[in-house]
């Protein structure tokens, strides 16, 4: 027996990629993690969009293999069968693209620089990959590598054949970069300054590379051609090479770091691995994840629950990124990706808000606030250095997506009792954004706002397009500014500026089709109207995904509707309706189409932002246990562990973070309210351990794949016929009971003071 039961720990552990080390669990959340999720994706068609991102939590460098040639925003794809290299990458998509990056990657016999032709032939069977160590045989080289990442540094471990020409290949990238051989460090410097926009002109990522062994050859290489004996280049692409003599099985070590201040700053990067051993780091990084992964532990549920719950809370804690580092006085300091300086205090970057202020920044003020108080203070860097809120950062200002969204992380954070930063400074952003447009990137500021103000809505005859969601999403950004207000105690007038404001979306509701409807400039509305046409009036969606963005107000919505049980028709319908899409304003079918397309899920498009909260939107209107039925079909059915994962982009966090909120059970549908809204919890039991030292438990008795309702709810022993949980009453440490059944109780939550918080039902 006790045979079996070592044998079944080993399957285990190969399952989830490899033996465990000395002395460590087989059971920790990390092991759980699969950082191939979402990896097998591609232009058309996206599967999460992710690559394996081997680093620390929000760590200002990650690593990562690639696949495709330099410049390809897939630098990853499961599917290939060749690597070319492993690239220091800082991509949050790639829709993004990247910026600052350079490769490593090792060979033997004769040098090649041609990515196609150094390329080696790998086997997923041969890959483990885990989020704080990868590796890799490299069949055409007969080499092993492997990968252990710190937050701004790394160590490489390459195990050769005998040789006498072991190289191992720093590429720069192109449009800009260059490198130094220092033989008697033993080290390669230089820089790279390839990016995909949003950084000043100086912009330079410096690196260091210093090896445990001497040189036995080095070169250079300038735009492809190879520089013998050379040890310094510099070109639009520049490359080095350094070549050693190695026995079978030799292993060398490479420790690297990078700083985007200066090539001194690289130097004292390098101390997170001077020194140190590749297996103590390799431990260090384990733990680190345990850490912030440990944070919530589920018990119950199979093996692929548990692996999708920790792969999607690894992707919930990489971005946005860490974009300052430590001076060797221990200062910390940042260069500004907004005006080139290098300035004191925090700054972080990598983050689309259209996205992730849906979730992923409810989760940090739930379970990582302290992180996210870092990030409110980068905010206010980012403002000052730049006269706008970030809407979408990679690393600076990028002209993308729709909205003032800073608004809702901005106040959600402080309404959460996140402190310790300049909450008037951003306030006063805040306000700043509502009457100006940045001035070189449209997307930053609110586009539009003239119209907005004045008209309550942005007309869709003025050339300004995706008017009908600029508009919703500016007034649920105006209801955060009021929310925000009230907390600091601004001015009355101001107060009800914003309280008005942000009802402007009943503006664009149409009662003939019940949905919302872009309007012209003189009142009228858009004509013709389609409802499931994507695009035009609407941000990668139609009408029926829109519709549902009065995040503070589903009371009012519900109320033009007609009531609870026309709201809830027009909820059904959106699942009941085929999967008929109009493309003609794209010229073609977007991956977002049909990612919808392909789930049997009729017009519901999780794989895309705008309608992820509308499936708790049943909780508002007396039909809980339709919203219960709805989440555990798509935790169920659109998540997986699996490197086709995700059921389209999984974009820096949002995805995974509704899936982590929703296995807890409930979900953040408003943000800026003090309410998380129910739904079905997955796992038998859970427990947060939250940072102020309190923890949430929360248990779901006789919970089974077909026991998906609710009968009954228990906050600290009292039962509950709420809808919603309180942000003020996990903090305070909660115990959180449901008894789950397999059918639904139509009999409770149906009363409306069970409801959750609307702007218009009065609880202001």
């Amino acid at each position: 027996m006790r045979q079996i039961l070592h044998l079944t720990a080993i399957l285990l552990c190969s399952m989830l990629g490899g033996v465990p080390m000395k002395g460590q669990s087989l059971d920790s959340p990390v092991d759980y993690v699969n950082i191939l999720m979402g990896t097998q994706s591609e232009f058309a068609l996206s599967n999460g969009n992710t690559y394996p991102a081997i680093a620390l939590p929000w760590g200002m460098n990650f690593w990562t293999p690639q696949t495709r040639k330099n410049g390809d925003g897939w630098q990853y794809a499961y599917t290939d069968n060749k690597l070319n290299g492993f690239k220091q990458t800082h991509q949050p998509s790639p829709w993004m693209n990247d910026y600052g990056q350079f490769s490593i990657f090792p060979m033997v016999g004769r040098m090649e620089f041609d990515q196609e032709k150094r390329a080696s032939w790998y086997s997923h069977k041969a890959e483990v990959a885990k989020p704080y160590y990868y590796s890799v045989y490299l069949a055409d080289h007969d080499v092993t590598a492997e990968i252990t990442p710190t937050e701004r540094a790394a160590i490489f471990r390459f195990t050769f054949p005998e040789t006498e020409n072991a190289y191992v290949l720093l590429d720069a990238f192109d449009r800009g970069s260059a490198v130094e051989i220092l033989p008697e460090k033993n080290a390669v410097t230089g820089y790279t300054t390839r990016n995909s926009g949003g950084v000043p002109e100086n912009f330079r990522n410096y690196f260091v590379i210093v090896f445990d062994k001497p040189f036995r050859q080095n070169h250079v290489v300038k735009d492809g051609k190879i520089a013998r004996n050379g040890t310094k280049a510099e070109a639009s692409h520049a490359g080095a090479f350094v070549g050693f003599s190695t026995q079978h099985g030799e292993k060398v070590v490479a420790r690297v770091a990078s700083s985007f201040i200066s090539q001194e700053q690289a130097w004292q990067n390098l101390k997170e691995v001077a020194g140190r051993d590749f297996e103590a780091v390799k431990l260090e990084g384990r733990d680190a994840w345990n850490g912030v992964l440990g944070k919530i532990e589920v018990e119950g549920g199979n093996l692929d629950q548990k692996r999708t719950f920790y792969s999607t809370l690894y992707r919930s804690t990489l971005f946005p990124r860490k974009f300052y580092e430590m001076d060797a006085a221990g200062n910390i300091v940042h260069y500004s990706p907004y005006n080139g300086e290098v300035l004191p205090g925090y700054m972080y970057t990598d983050t689309g808000f259209w996205d992730t202020f849906r979730a992923l920044f409810p989760l940090l003020n739930l379970v990582y606030p302290s992180v996210n108080r870092e990030i409110q203070q980068g905010l206010v860097n980012a403002y000052k250095e730049s006269g706008f809120l970030p809407e979408w950062a990679s690393p600076g200002h990028r002209g993308i997506m729709i909205g003032s969204n800073s608004a809702s992380v901005v106040a959600d954070a402080y309404l959460k009792g996140l402190r310790g930063y300049d909450i008037e400074a951003l306030y006063k952003a805040m306000l700043h954004g509502t009457e100006n447009v940045h001035p070189n990137v449209s997307s930053t500021g609110r586009l539009g706002h003239e119209y907005y103000n004045k008209l309550g809505y942005v007309p869709c005859d003025v050339e300004i397009n995706e008017s009908a969601a600029r508009t919703l999403e500016y007034a649920y950004a105006d209801w955060t500014i009021y929310k925000l207000a009230r907390a600091l105690k601004r001015p009355q007038k101001e107060i009800s500026l914003f309280a008005e404001r942000c009802l402007n979306y009943r503006n664009l509701y149409s009662p003939e089709y019940k949905l919302m409807r872009g309007r012209n400039q003189d009142g009228s509305f858009q004509s013709p109207f389609n409802p499931t046409k994507w695009g035009d009036a609407f941000t990668e969606g139609n009408s029926w995904h829109y519709t549902w963005s009065v995040f503070h107000d589903p009371q009012g919505l519900i109320d033009l509707m007609g009531g609870n049980k026309a709201f809830t028709d027009m909820l059904d319908s959106v699942f009941v309706m085929p999967p008929v899409f109009d493309d003609s304003y794209y010229g073609g079918v977007i991956h977002e189409i049909r990612e919808m397309q392909i789930m049997n899920m009729g017009q519901y498009a999780h794989g895309n932002q705008p309608i992820q909260h509308m499936i708790y939107l049943y909780n508002y209107a007396g039909e809980p246990w339709k919203a219960q039925y709805r989440v555990r079909e798509v935790m169920d059915k659109l998540y997986r562990p699996a490197p086709d994962g995700y059921c389209g982009d999984e974009d820096n966090g949002q995805t995974s973070a509704w899936y982590v909120f929703s296995a807890l059970g409930f979900y953040p549908v408003c943000p800026g309210s003090d309410e998380y809204v129910i739904g079905s919890p997955l796992f038998e039991k859970m427990t947060v351990r939250l940072e102020n030292g309190n923890k949430v438990e929360i248990n779901a008795f006789g919970n089974a794949p077909e026991n998906r309702y609710i009968s009954e709810m228990k906050v600290n022993g009292k039962v509950s016929s709420k809808n919603y949980l309180t942000h003020n009453d996990l903090m305070k440490g909660a115990k959180i009971d449901f008894v789950m059944s397999e059918k639904p109780d139509k009999s409770r939550g149906t009363k409306k003071v069970d409801f959750p918080y609307s702007f218009s039902n009065g609880k202001r």
